[in-house]
Formats: structure tokens, sequence, C-alpha cells
């Protein structure tokens, strides 16, 4: 068996979400269907975070274990050519068997938008919230200080049933997360967070 790690670009406004939903398309799904069509192999692969409905990704990483020798260069043109153009695979890569890609991540970026023009353009509406009231940037620069740091995010979090394992065989009960960096950006009519 070989385990691969892939980086992949998503625009998620017609998805679920990454994990597999009845009934509805995910992008999970949609990565699985196209491993299997292209190696034989029936796999799950395992995304870096689960992002809901809607949300887009620049740099997910998954990861999945198939028997296939398919090289991993040709596997990225080879899961494009299958994939909606909505999902792109941008690099695969052979890692080693105790990769896992949620449990061995070691950080997550995330871009919020807000574009406050009267009139949102349409090539931006999927990737942004229209919001054209009012809104004191110093204000937001201000509260986004206050999210760095260690914080315990329980009250946010879901059950997760595969619960993290820590290095040793421990189990990770801990919703104690460090938040590296919080900020506020301006450019034009878009605040981004």
């Amino acid at each position: 068996m070989r385990n691969l790690k892939l980086v992949l670009a998503y625009d998620g406004t017609d998805y679920c979400g990454w994990q597999v939903q009845p009934r509805s398309p995910s992008i999970q799904g949609e990565l699985a269907s196209a491993i299997g069509r292209l190696t034989g192999e029936n796999v799950l692969p395992q995304g870096s975070g689960r992002t809901d409905a809607g949300v887009h990704a620049l740099g997910q990483v998954a990861s999945f274990a198939i028997e296939s020798l398919i090289p991993a260069a040709n596997l990225v043109l080879a899961l494009n050519h299958i994939l909606p153009p909505s999902i792109r695979v941008l690099e695969a890569t052979e890692v080693p068997p105790d990769f896992h890609a949620r449990k061995s991540a070691r950080a997550k970026t995330y871009r919020y938008r807000i574009y406050r023009g009267p009139v949102c353009p349409p090539f931006l509406a999927r990737y942004v919230w229209h919001y054209p009231y009012p809104l004191h940037f110093e204000v937001l620069e201000a509260a986004a200080c206050l999210i760095e740091g260690e914080h315990d995010f329980t009250s946010f979090a879901a059950v997760d049933p595969e619960k993290q394992v820590c290095e040793g065989g421990a189990r990770d009960k801990s919703n104690v997360r460090r938040i590296f960096s919080s900020r506020w950006r301006r450019e034009g009519d878009e605040f981004e967070y």
C-alpha cells in the first residue's frame, strides 16, 4: 500500500461541504469517485478539515492509501481530467504510512471576505459576504487582537467519533487551540479577516 497526500483547491458553492452526505454532492465524494474510476480501488480520502456547505479551499490537504502504482505526478493530471472543473488537484506526493491529513496537521489558515460596496460584482459574489452597511474597521482591528493566543473552543466543537490520538497513543479530548494570527486587512471596498 502507498500513502498519498493531495493538495486541493475547490469552489465549494455547489457542494454540501467536504464530508460525504446521502443524496448530496460533496468534495470528499467527488474525489473518492474519481480515485475509484482511475484505480479501481474503493477509498475514502481523509481531509485536513471538514469544510461546510458552500465553503471554498485554496490548499486543502487530503490523504488516502492505494495499491495502484500510478506515479503521484500522473495522478494530478489524471484526477484533474476526471474531477469537475470546480475541484482541482494542485499536487500529489507519496508520504510515510503514518501521515494522516487531519491528525498530522500542524496549523490551518482561514480567510473571510466582506465586500462593502453598494453593489457586489457578480464575479465576487460566490467568494465574499456582501455587507454594504457601516462597519468600523478600527473596532474590528481592535477585536481581532483578542482572538490571538490559546482559547478553549469546546462550545464550537462537534462531537468527533474519531477522537484525536496524540503521540504515545493518548486520547486528546481538549478543544484548546492556539490562534497564531488574527487580523483584518482593508483593500478598497473589501475587508478581509
